[in-house]
């Protein structure tokens, strides 16, 4: 059986690692992305099974490239990372099928639970 791929995509680079790290001990496939446009190549490339998706970003933020996804008819899962106060944002999100949002700082333990549960269905 192939390992499933995550993809993290999130401006912070001590997110991505942390991610990587907790990630990669569930013999799953991690790549990241620092922003929209980058994350777009990335999972044209690899399409992944699930992708960790932060709000917030420069240029093209998370809501923005939840749409181009769903215009594409990507039919990854995807999983919201927001900063506190971000709930208009995570309305948004839920109507363009995000599974799941979690706000930072979030639990890693949750998060992993949550990611290894929606790949496993």
């Amino acid at each position: 059986m192939n390992a499933k791929r995550i993809l993290v995509v999130d401006d912070q680079y001590g997110i991505r690692l942390l991610l990587k790290e907790v990630f990669s001990k569930e013999n799953l496939n991690i790549s990241q992305a620092s922003n929209g446009n980058q994350a777009l190549e990335v999972i044209q490339q690899e399409k992944p099974d699930l992708i960790l998706l932060d709000m917030k970003m420069p240029g093209m933020d998370g809501i923005e490239l939840l749409r181009r996804l769903r215009q594409m008819g990507l039919s990854a899962k995807v999983i919201m990372m927001t900063a506190y106060g971000e709930l208009d944002m995570v309305t948004e999100a839920s109507k363009l099928g995000a599974l799941a949002h979690f706000t930072k700082p979030f639990d890693i333990e949750e998060l992993r639970d949550e990611v290894l549960k929606q790949l496993a269905s």
